[in-house]
């Protein structure tokens, strides 16, 4: 019997990669993206970021094309596609099916003034009982910043899409989206289980604006006759998943139950959390959307910590700080030769921009409890790791209010994650068990269209073939250690919260 296989495809803001994973072993078997160097970001004014949404399309086909050749597979043996994207973006669409308009993605910011108003004059007892979410800079919001300042454009437009939601119409010619798509953008009511009508009627958009809803996991489409001329893909294969990066960052890091976390370590960093009921933060310092295996009759919300200042910090300090041409793993070296708590030296990491744990304020990077005389390099170095830590655990603690019981943190072993000091430190403050993995965001949406096609029974089956790397547990004889370095590191943060 030929193999069969699974086509996974990642919409990012620098690049589309694809995946062919084998559905019997699990196994990634191919893998390219493109652009080779990063993808344009269009930025006509302070605070705006664009992209042309064909120049996703036109990415998609290369590595798809790559993939098959590379692999030399069968196409007509590829059972089914999955789509991961870049969250909160806004495409709008004509009646052709063509981008009517650059997308407005993710990192812009020009709607903070539409969602500011719309969580004012709707009040917080819907946008957050209802919505879990503020407008704020989502969805949305950038959608009435269209209807206010390009009233010709919006007149045009048929339906508003999601990045994964254009990439699927072009490979199979129908507009559809998902309830986990909605949430992302702040058009679902969850009390009501149905499009934001509220909202809408409030910012004057007709209903019909939203494309058909489709579940995550099911047959949502197929691929056209054009689109496998284009692609090199057999018309008729079906598209069965679709979600945005983090959630879908989660999926692929095996995270759907109550208490899981699925976690990254990058520039940025993200905690993303499942939880079982419908809950959000009053202080909107997370935010909470419909994960990938929600339903009106199952409650599965991903509740989400953004954290800007992660390896950035780390970056900077081994750039200005560390001996100068030494890596990462020299880095971390030096650290380990300072005890826990980097003798009373504590660093808040809150450097790259408003953090919204913070209400968004924008309080800066420092160092508090230097003493000139006995502390050097080496402890800034661990006490930049800590505090990053611990404004993981600051985030995970809000989380915690909001009902959810974390025992286990999955993550890929990657960026921050493999550092022993960071690991170790975020195992120990926590409690949780940390897990790491080999996979990535296009062999994630692979397995979720496997789950999707059916033709894994449920996720457990899906990612049963998944490497599990290493575990990590809490260090329960230096726990005392770690905690007072955690409170003494939170009665610094006291000073900037009001």
């Amino acid at each position: 019997m030929s193999a069969q296989y699974l086509l996974g495809l990642d919409v990012g803001s620098s690049s589309v990669k694809a995946s062919l994973v084998d559905v019997k072993s699990g196994k990634c078997v191919a893998s390219d993206f493109f652009p080779k160097q990063e993808a344009p970001i269009m930025a006509l004014k302070t605070g705006w970021a664009e992209q042309d949404p064909e120049m996703w399309w036109e990415n998609s086909k290369k590595s798809i094309s790559q993939v098959l050749k590379d692999s030399n597979a069968n196409p007509a043996n590829i059972k089914a596609i999955g789509i991961s994207y870049q969250m909160h973006g806004l495409v709008c669409v004509d009646k052709d099916l063509k981008a009517i308009r650059p997308a407005i993605i993710w990192c812009d910011s020009r709607a903070v003034p539409y969602g500011e108003k719309a969580f004012c004059d709707l009040g917080s007892s819907y946008c957050l009982g209802n919505l879990l979410n503020s407008p704020g800079n989502f969805t949305a919001a950038k959608l009435a910043w269209v209807k206010e300042n390009e009233p010709q454009n919006f007149e045009r437009i048929h339906k508003v899409m999601l990045p994964g939601d254009y990439l699927a119409l072009k490979l199979s010619g129908i507009a559809n989206t998902t309830v986990s798509g909605l949430s992302e953008g702040i058009m679902w009511d969850f009390k009501q289980k149905s499009v934001a009508d509220k909202l809408f009627s409030y910012y004057g958009f007709d209903r019909n604006l939203i494309p058909d809803i489709v579940p995550t996991f099911d047959i949502q489409s197929t691929v056209s006759v054009k689109a496998a001329q284009e692609t090199g893909l057999v018309e008729g294969t079906p598209i069965c998943y679709r979600a945005g990066d983090q959630p879908n960052n989660a999926l692929s890091l095996n995270v759907f139950n109550p208490g899981e976390i699925a976690s990254t370590a990058g520039t940025s960093g993200v905690v993303y959390g499942v939880l079982d009921r419908v809950s959000y933060d009053e202080q909107g310092r997370v935010n909470t959307f419909a994960h990938v295996n929600h339903t009106d009759e199952c409650t599965r919300l991903g509740v989400l910590l953004c954290i800007n200042g992660t390896g950035i910090l780390n970056a900077w300090i081994r750039r200005t700080i560390a001996p100068e041409g030494i890596g990462y793993a020299q880095m971390n070296e030096i650290a380990s030769k300072v005890a826990i708590g980097s003798d009373g030296v504590s660093i808040i990491p809150f450097g790259n921009g408003a953090e919204r744990v913070l209400r968004n304020q924008e309080v800066g990077c420092s160092i508090h409890g230097v003493n000139f005389i006995k502390h050097d390099k080496s402890h800034l170095i661990r006490a930049a790791q800590e505090g990053i830590v611990f404004s993981f655990c600051y985030g995970m603690e809000i989380m915690q209010q909001l009902g959810m019981n974390i025992t286990k943190i999955h993550a890929g072993r990657a960026n921050m994650f493999l550092s022993n000091i960071f690991r170790n430190t975020l195992s120990s403050v926590s409690g949780a068990t940390i897990e790491l993995y080999d996979t990535d965001g296009s062999i994630g949406a692979a397995r979720g269209a496997g789950i999707g096609a059916g033709m894994y029974k449920d996720h457990d089956e899906a990612f049963q073939t998944l490497d599990k790397l290493e575990v990590i547990t809490p260090d329960e004889n230096n726990r005392p250690a770690y905690l007072e370095a955690y409170d003494r590191w939170k009665d610094a943060v006291k000073m900037y919260v009001s």
